[in-house]
């Protein structure tokens, strides 16, 4: 679940072990499916004890640990993965513990309950590499309105789907898809090569207004309670939320009722009454 605004979340809620030097890896034992995790803890381990933190960052839905040696662990969350620098929310999904001295903090934990994320130890132009643009879109708080449309605007997919797509736009998932659409006023069935000028210009300037915001917020703790920020505590953007998993429900800015469909095999919510194909005046920043 974790998309641009829960990451950004933890490379925050990390922030303070910049600074801190690595002086134990480990690898907690885990009967659960396994994460992909890359070298083996042995040279993993080898490569990064007594190195310091230099910086936090994030790419896309990723988080960058960079090192003072021109190393970087790249950890992509996934499903269900958190970033923690404290009691993980059950011991028995814990995947990595990094043990630090010199810092805010004792420790880094990655947590997955489902096993799909993914750590990478990389040199930086291994990461500049893997991350790169030709692998992955501009980040969404980054990209610009004209490039969002040359990204966009060619292909005949409904908008909503194309947001998803990583190579496109990097740090938009299903949830915040949703959000962004609604508040632009764009029905997400529109297809890309339909969508006009002035809605472009909304959705660029939504994908800010509810990113931002849902960074602010620290991200959305959904009914299953799997994201956590880093101290394993709930976000609180799932309180602002406009139509994502308000199916059957009112819309709060038009009165509309909000609908559930289904688009690539995930479900999309939106308000047919002010999210009109041919697009309308949305009021960005209310609910």
């Amino acid at each position: 679940m974790p998309e641009l605004p829960e990451v950004e979340t933890m490379c925050r809620g990390i922030a303070g072990a910049v600074g801190s030097r690595v002086v134990d890896v480990q690898r907690p034992p885990c009967d659960r499916r396994p994460i992909l995790f890359t070298p083996d803890l042995e040279l993993f381990a080898k490569r990064i004890v007594g190195h310091r933190i230099s910086r936090i960052g994030r790419r896309g839905k990723r988080v960058l640990i960079y090192f003072d040696d021109d190393q970087v662990i790249v950890i992509e969350p996934r499903m269900t993965g958190l970033v923690l620098v404290a009691q993980p929310p059950t011991d028995q999904h814990l995947r990595l513990r990094l043990v630090l001295d010199g810092g805010s903090h004792d420790e880094l934990l990655f947590w997955d309950r489902r096993g799909l994320g993914t750590v990478r130890l990389l040199t930086k132009s291994e990461a500049d590499d893997v991350l790169g643009l030709g692998r992955i879109g501009s980040d969404a708080l980054e990209i610009g309105r004209e490039e969002l449309r040359q990204r966009l605007s060619a292909s005949r997919r409904a908008i909503k789907v194309a947001l998803l797509d990583q190579k496109l736009i990097a740090g938009v998932g299903n949830l915040y898809a949703a959000e962004i659409l609604h508040v632009a006023g764009v029905d997400p069935r529109l297809r890309c090569d339909r969508v006009s000028g002035p809605q472009w210009g909304r959705i660029h300037q939504a994908i800010s207004v509810v990113l931002e915001d849902a960074i602010l917020h620290e991200g959305s703790t959904l009914s299953d309670g799997t994201y956590r920020n880093a101290l394993n505590q709930n976000g609180g953007y799932q309180n602002m939320h406009r139509v994502y998993d308000r199916g059957g429900e009112v819309c709060s800015r038009c009165g509309g009722l909000i609908v559930r469909i289904v688009q690539a095999q995930r479900s999309t919510f939106f308000c047919p009454t002010c999210q009109q194909r041919r697009g309308m005046h949305a009021s960005l920043g209310e609910k």
